[in-house]
């Protein structure tokens, strides 16, 4: 088939992909891929390349498929790279095209406008792809290498630099689809030796990672057939819904969950890396006998001893081990739900008056809804663990670490689910790295509630000084009048200052056709009990 421009050609392969949104800036050196997109699909115009590519990534979450930004050449593939870095770190699969200078100046170091020195080695060093479309024959399968490796495990973003004037050229596209190779699978007699450790176990516990996510069926079935209990990494969220009665979820680091850990005997864990903040920097404990599937074959015992690894797929592995399961001995299942219990009751407790913004905003969500929460104390204390997620696709969050992303993942998302509602549970000094994200949420209107929670500045880090040094450094910040600030928006507004504000106002907000901004005032509200610090060690002399 034969394009007019590269624009055009984008676009039939993100029909293909089944993408109908994207995100970006306009520039220069994207001007023909942005008018076709705009054109053809829909093109969200966020305020800065790193929003593009948060929000491509959260919509790629939402829907369970593939997301796409745009971006320009030099500078504008710079500020994209901190988002780049937080979908290779979660594994998350984004198409992220870029712009370059004109083919005959790529790489002559002439300060040639929005060149960079060596752009592709810094996609490179971000990304789980990265090349350089060299003719307007080949565009069209790099585009789909870009697609089929970003949703290869173990995933992440894809990126693609484009010459401006092979951007204006037309193209000829023999639409050759990319074939993906199957999954791995395991062996029978390493089944059959895995087997016979799950068919051994008398009280055995589940770790759900983001590898387990599409597993449900199975995985389901294996808790019913067990009586195990189901620990989750904040990836692994959803992947049995966490009201189910053996779902103990994201608390593994707790004494309970700690207790139940020493004494169980097996351990299955699926798909999950043992991120370090949720296993107290690995000083967590672990059964003996640990049995490991890992469709990433490098993620097999990286973390921790496993006495028996299985690579492949999850949902493969898990309906092949399920002839082997045995049920867990009188009394073991009864525990796991009564720490289940315990531990949620002691975390609801713990966090004071922010349990009724909590409860409220489960009580006011319909069952599948997108609850997409930045770096921020109620997201670290509560929204990644009590705040209840019955699907993965609904659990968006930066699994990187970094601040100030939770708005344009939320924007994402909502745009890629705009059926149902979304809420983002942001920081004041979080949503201030990229409050011009406000402007293209009043632009572009989604039904997304945005918590803001306003302590002042860097809460975290701020508890972390009160408790360990003898001054504040950083952390205190000037911060707007929410109000005024969603007026210049054309945003509604409402504001929690008690607990009992929580329930009309989370209910009124959520059942808006369009956004909100909600200012949660946490200096009016109150202090959780006890003051929040993430899990990280700090030298003390």
């Amino acid at each position: 088939m034969r394009h007019d421009t590269g624009g055009d050609l984008l676009v039939a392969v993100l029909r293909e992909l089944g993408i109908d949104t994207v995100f970006g800036i306009v520039s220069v050196h994207n001007l023909p891929l942005v008018e076709a997109v705009d054109r053809e699909l829909r093109f969200v115009p966020v305020r800065h390349e790193a929003s593009a590519v948060n929000a491509a990534d959260a919509y790629g979450r939402a829907r369970g498929t593939l997301g796409c930004a745009l971006t320009s050449t030099g500078t504008g593939a710079g500020n994209a790279a901190g988002s780049l870095i937080e979908a290779l770190s979660s594994g998350t699969a984004v198409l992220h095209v870029t712009g370059q200078v004109e083919s005959r100046f790529l790489g002559s170091g002439r300060g040639f406008i929005h060149e960079t020195k060596d752009q592709l080695g810094m996609l490179t060093a971000v990304s789980a792809y990265a090349a350089t479309v060299p003719s307007a024959g080949a565009a069209g399968r790099i585009l789909r290498t870009a697609a089929r490796a970003a949703r290869t495990t173990p995933g992440g973003p894809a990126s693609v630099e484009w010459p401006i004037d092979l951007q204006y050229a037309a193209h000829d596209d023999p639409a050759e689809p990319c074939a993906t190779p199957p999954p791995p699978a395991p062996d029978e007699g390493e089944l059959a030796a895995a087997g016979a450790l799950l068919a051994a176990a008398r009280r055995p516990l589940i770790w759900a990672g983001g590898g387990a996510t599409r597993a449900r069926g199975p995985l389901t079935e294996l808790l019913a057939a067990t009586g195990a209990g189901l620990l989750t990494s904040n990836s692994g969220r959803g992947a049995v819904p966490e009201d189910h009665p053996q779902v103990l979820g994201n608390f593994a680091t707790t004494p309970a969950a700690r207790a139940l850990l020493a004494d169980a005997d097996l351990l299955l864990s699926i798909g999950t890396h043992f991120r370090s903040n949720e296993t107290a920097d690995y000083d967590l404990g672990l059964p003996d006998t640990h049995l490991q599937i890992d469709l990433d074959a490098a993620a097999l015992g990286r973390s921790y001893p496993a006495r028996h690894t299985l690579h492949g797929d999850a949902t493969a592995v898990l309906e092949r081990l399920l002839p082997h399961a045995r049920p867990a001995e009188p009394g073991w299942t009864g525990r796991i739900t009564a720490t289940r219990e315990e531990v949620r009751a002691a975390l609801h407790d713990a966090i004071g008056p922010q349990a009724a913004l909590c409860d409220a905003l489960r009580a006011a969500l319909p069952r599948q809804a997108v609850i997409a929460r930045d770096v921020t104390i109620p997201a670290s204390s509560w929204g990644n663990r009590l705040l209840e997620i019955y699907d993965p696709r609904d659990n968006v969050f930066p699994r990187g670490g970094g601040i100030g992303q939770g708005l344009a993942m939320g924007i994402g998302a909502a745009l890629a689910r705009p059926h149902t509602p979304t809420v983002v549970l942001a920081g004041d000094g979080g949503l201030a790295v990229h409050l011009g994200e406000l402007l293209t949420l009043a632009q572009e209107r989604p039904r997304l509630t945005l918590l803001v929670f306003n302590d002042g500045g860097y809460g975290v880090l701020r508890n972390m000084q009160d408790a360990h040094r003898d001054r504040r450094s950083g952390v205190d910040l000037t911060t707007p009048d929410f109000a005024l600030l969603a007026r210049a928006c054309g945003l509604p507004y409402l504001r929690i200052a008690a607990a009992e504000h929580a329930e009309p106002v989370i209910t009124e907000a959520i059942a808006a056709d369009g956004p909100t901004l909600v200012e949660v005032d946490l200096a009016a509200l109150g202090p959780m009990k006890t003051p929040f610090t993430p899990p990280v060690k700090i030298p003390t002399p």
